[in-house]
C-alpha cells in the first residue's frame, strides 16, 4: 500500500504543472493584448505627437522579453508533465525532456535569451545618463556562468 501511495504521489506535480502552464498562457494573452494596444497607440508613428520609432522598438523588445518568459514557463510546465506525469507525452523533439538536467538546460537557454533581450532593451533606451557598461558586464558574467554550467552538464552527461 505504501508503494502505491508513493507511486501516486508523483501526481502532486500536477499542481505546479497546471499553474506554470496557466502562467505561460496568461503572459501570452496579456502580452498579445499589449501588442495590439501598442499597434493602435503607435499607429500614427509618423505623427511626432504620438511617439518615435525608438519608442516602438523598445515596446517590441519588451514584448519579446515577456514572450520569452512565457516560453520559459511553458517549457517548465511541459518538462514537469513529461518527467512526472506522462513520459510518453507527444512533444516536439526539441522539447523532449528525459531528466531534470534536460529541463535545467532548456530553462538556462531561455534565461540567457531573456537576459540578452533585457540588455538590448537597455541599449535602445539608453540616454547616456546611466552606466550601461557595468550593467552589460554583469549580464555577460551571468550568461558566461550559465553557458559554462550548461557545458559542464553536457560533459557529465557525455554529450558532444
Amino acid at each position: 500500500m505504501l508503494r502505491k501511495l508513493v507511486s501516486l504521489s508523483r501526481f502532486v506535480i500536477a499542481i505546479p504543472f497546471f499553474f506554470t502552464l496557466l502562467f505561460a498562457l496568461f503572459l501570452i494573452i496579456y502580452e498579445s493584448a499589449s501588442v495590439v494596444l501598442a499597434i493602435f497607440r503607435f499607429g500614427a508613428i509618423f505623427d511626432p505627437s504620438v511617439g518615435s520609432v525608438k519608442a516602438v522598438a523598445i515596446s517590441i523588445i519588451e514584448g519579446i522579453d515577456v514572450y520569452l518568459i512565457a516560453i520559459g514557463a511553458y517549457i517548465i510546465s511541459m518538462g514537469l508533465y513529461s518527467l512526472f506525469i506522462d513520459d510518453d507525452a507527444p512533444l516536439p523533439k526539441w522539447l523532449q525532456i528525459r531528466d531534470l538536467e534536460d529541463l535545467k538546460r532548456n530553462l538556462m537557454s531561455v534565461i540567457i535569451a531573456v537576459l540578452a533581450v533585457l540588455f538590448l532593451k537597455e541599449v535602445f533606451a539608453w540616454d547616456g545618463s546611466r552606466d550601461i557598461l557595468s550593467f552589460g558586464l554583469a549580464i555577460s558574467a551571468i550568461i558566461v556562468s550559465l553557458v559554462f554550467f550548461m557545458a559542464k552538464l553536457n560533459v557529465l552527461k557525455g554529450d558532444k
